[in-house]
């Protein structure tokens, strides 16, 4: 499933926010208040990372990387979202 960034930034209950660019992009800009975990943790470290109660939200640099990774986690039954477009996106918005 996918969630744009404005509909991200209107709900009140906004569940994890998860940055899974490299460490140097990261720290180049990220959205306020997302954790900076690497898509490959995630891959395969996923029960280290997350867990099945909370609802996380991913954005790489421009939507393709998160989105794969979703469909990934969520076909192991985790409640993940992929941000459209990403940070670009993000970058983009009014």
């Amino acid at each position: 499933m996918k969630i744009t960034f404005s509909d991200f930034f209107t709900m009140t209950d906004k569940g994890i926010l998860i940055d899974i660019r490299d460490k140097e992009s990261f720290l180049a800009g990220h959205v306020p208040g997302a954790k900076n975990i690497l898509s490959s943790e995630l891959l395969y470290h996923t029960n280290t990372y997350l867990n099945y109660q909370d609802t996380y939200y991913l954005y790489c640099d421009v939507g393709y990387i998160s989105d794969d990774l979703c469909k990934r986690l969520r076909m192991q039954g985790y409640h993940v979202f992929s941000i459209v477009g990403g940070y670009q996106n993000y970058l983009l918005r009014d």
